[in-house]
């Protein structure tokens, strides 16, 4: 991993294997991958800021470079002090994105580490939070649909300050007397292909290619998305006065 920005206010230990990131009123701080890669599944445990974390978020996403960006978007929207964090999930393709889906997690994510995964392959891409899929977005190319598949992208993380949006609409400002906020990365890993001159494998196991949704992955998404689904873009129709998405027509999980 490298520091992107923050200077000393991100932190690299344990041989990379520890990451911490901190945010004050001056500054936030991240962090990315060395590597590029086309395609593969990404792990990364996180405990995110615990207490009053109102105005903060914290990233954990894949991007591409340059115009017309390819993107995989996990961030974290903190919250008043016992109030629960917003998970909020975004893929964007050619630049555009507008597929935002949002969760109430079922936990405290800052009581422990937590594993929160992408996998991303040629048919679809799989949000999981310990091994549990909360949302799957499929190749809906056939219907018009763009699909991030050709522009290798790095990992990225980073705390920074959202206040005008990210806690209730941004209602709810920051209190910079608890600064500095701080959110704890380890154990990152990428099982995928790495790019290159040549594009290489970073580990033999390769079952994230074909990857899917089984029907013990189908009951679980119902779930998580019965009970904990704040939004979805899929269901607002004041939004898209001109009808939904194409792939908002389509199922779920094919």
């Amino acid at each position: 991993m490298d520091i992107t920005f923050g200077g000393e206010r991100a932190k690299i230990s344990n041989g990379g294997q520890d990451l911490s990131l901190s945010l004050d009123q001056y500054s936030g701080s991240g962090f990315q991958s060395k590597h590029e890669y086309l395609f593969g599944r990404f792990d990364m445990q996180l405990k995110l800021v615990p207490g009053n974390s109102t105005g903060t978020v914290t990233t954990f996403y894949l991007s591409s470079q340059g115009a017309g960006q390819d993107e995989i978007h996990l961030e974290f929207l903190g919250n008043t002090t016992g109030s629960p964090y917003t998970i909020h999930t975004n893929v964007y393709s050619q630049g555009k994105g507008d597929k935002e889906q949002q969760f109430n997690l079922w936990f405290n994510p800052t009581a422990a580490f937590h594993t929160y995964t992408i996998v991303w392959n040629s048919q679809r891409i799989i949000f999981l939070i310990d091994n549990i899929p909360v949302r799957v977005f499929n190749n809906h190319e056939a219907a018009g649909v763009p699909f991030p598949k050709s522009q290798p992208m790095r990992e990225y993380a980073s705390l920074w300050n959202a206040v005008d949006w990210a806690t209730q609409g941004g209602r709810v400002k920051t209190d910079w007397t608890k600064t500095p906020f701080t959110a704890y990365y380890r154990k990152f890993n990428a099982n995928a292909n790495k790019f290159g001159k040549s594009t290489t494998s970073e580990n033999d196991n390769q079952a994230w290619q074909t990857q899917g949704i089984n029907a013990t992955g189908r009951n679980r998404i119902r779930w998580v998305q019965s009970k904990h689904m704040i939004y979805n873009y899929c269901n607002d129709h004041k939004r898209f006065t001109n009808g939904l998405p194409a792939e908002c027509k389509c199922s779920r999980f094919l």
